[in-house]
């Protein structure tokens, strides 16, 4: 209790024991109900004067009316803390300013979304790559100005992990990447960045490769299939020249494989994935991968092991999941060493389907596994030389698991042997219990 406020107290307790004393001597009530109307009139009008203060304060900034004892410092209270007040809302009206300010003159587009998907606020730049018109466009649905199917697909998911590249709304020409994160209660910031000149650098790399190697595979046809002939034509005896065409020969394959991968993975990445899918069985294509895996190292014996059920079936392009699965076990072959134990499996479960590919071989340090799925990464570069790897089976690999919604993991230790899964999602099982439990 402050002091004014005991002093207060204090001086109404003394008007009042004086005034019950004095009406006892004249028994009379009148001096107590004087005293205490007094003390209620006194009261109300400081109360009138505090009213009229509050109410003019925001047009006038006048100081307090004038007054003593708890009133008094009640006023003068009030007005301080009203002028802090009144500070701390110009210096936050100075950084929102400021921070929009900011804002309105970055490149890339800002947008803020509520909870129910309608713009609440965004900045100059997305009127340019968007095409938002204020103030028309206030409140309207995200989804209504941006038409786009992989869009609503995008924000029905939820999950932004990644970024998602689609041509503007407002110029088809010009290629945007929307980074979407959630804050508040549900709100979301929407970053906007024009991207079309990376998107065209990399369809420029794309062109470029798939010109390339389409256009090598021509002479290289014609060089092995001279190759092939001179190795005929050379007679036994002259071991020196049979030894150079043989090396050339093997050369020449392993060109030819590298140029089948990288139209492979030209046609992968410049295509979009087939809407019409098939049901491929899975068993009797897995048997035939564990057959051509034992064929690939008779001199190695290594045991491959299969563990597929019977009906196990995936819904997708048969061709290009054949690829995939053949990248693995031809890579689990290839590095594992003799008498090692190749495993095979697929199960499903409440998440979807799995295929893991493990070994015992060599396995990857851990901090080359983020890059394995980049072109041409070789952790070791003498032993992928050794094998005749062109470096593109796992990117070949990771672009058909993402054209059929599935993703990849790795999981190695040197000297301990390597796993790679593929995790399926459940539309894309087409197994015989799953279909008839659907």
């Amino acid at each position: 209790m402050t002091p004014t406020l005991r002093n207060e107290i204090r001086r109404l307790a003394l008007i009042l024991v004086a005034a019950l004393i004095l009406s006892l001597l004249i028994d009379s009530i009148w001096p107590a109900f004087i005293a205490m109307l007094g003390c209620v009139i006194f009261s109300t009008r400081q109360l009138i004067r505090l009213s009229r203060w509050l109410i003019t304060y925001e047009r006038t900034q006048s100081a307090p009316p004038e007054s003593k004892g708890a009133w008094g410092d009640l006023f003068d209270r009030l007005y301080h803390l009203l002028r802090r007040e009144k500070s701390a809302r110009h210096e936050l009206e100075f950084l929102m300013t400021r921070a929009e300010s900011s804002i309105t003159a970055l490149r890339d587009a800002i947008v803020v979304v509520d909870r129910q998907g309608r713009l609440e606020y965004w900045n100059r730049a997305a009127d340019k790559l968007l095409g938002f018109k204020a103030p028309h466009d206030k409140q309207q649905t995200l989804t209504n100005l941006i038409r786009d199917p992989r869009f609503a697909h995008y924000l029905k998911e939820g999950s932004f992990d990644h970024p998602l590249t689609l041509p503007s709304p407002a110029d088809e020409h010009r290629m945007l990447e929307f980074t979407i994160t959630r804050f508040g209660a549900g709100d979301w910031l929407v970053i906007v960045r024009d991207v079309t000149r990376l998107h065209n650098l990399e369809q420029m790399r794309k062109d470029f490769v798939g010109n390339v190697s389409h256009e090598l595979k021509t002479p290289l046809t014609v060089l092995k299939g001279y190759l092939e002939t001179l190795m005929d034509s050379v007679p036994a005896e002259q071991k020196r020249i049979h030894r150079a065409l043989l090396q050339m020969n093997q050369q020449s394959q392993r060109m030819e494989a590298l140029i089948n991968d990288l139209l492979l993975l030209a046609r992968l990445e410049g295509t979009e994935p087939d809407l019409d899918t098939e049901r491929l069985a899975l068993a009797p294509m897995l048997r035939r991968l564990r057959q051509d895996g034992l064929a690939m190292a008779t001199d190695k014996q290594q045991e491959i092991q299969l563990e597929v059920a019977p009906g196990a079936a995936l819904l997708g392009n048969p061709a290009e999941l054949h690829s995939a699965f053949a990248n693995l076990v031809t890579n689990a072959v290839k590095y594992t060493p003799a008498g090692g134990k190749i495993s095979i499996r697929w199960w499903e479960d409440a998440s979807g389907g799995h295929l893991a590919v493990s070994d015992n071989g060599v396995g990857i340090d851990a901090e080359h596994i983020p890059r394995l799925t980049e072109r041409f990464y070789r952790p070791d570069a003498s032993r992928v030389t050794q094998t005749g790897g062109t470096g593109l089976g796992l990117a070949i690999v990771k672009h058909v698991l993402l054209r059929h919604d599935a993703t990849l993991t790795i999981q190695s230790q040197p000297e301990r042997g390597s796993t790679f899964t593929c995790h399926f999602p459940d539309h894309r099982l087409a197994s015989e219990d799953t279909v008839a439990s659907a």
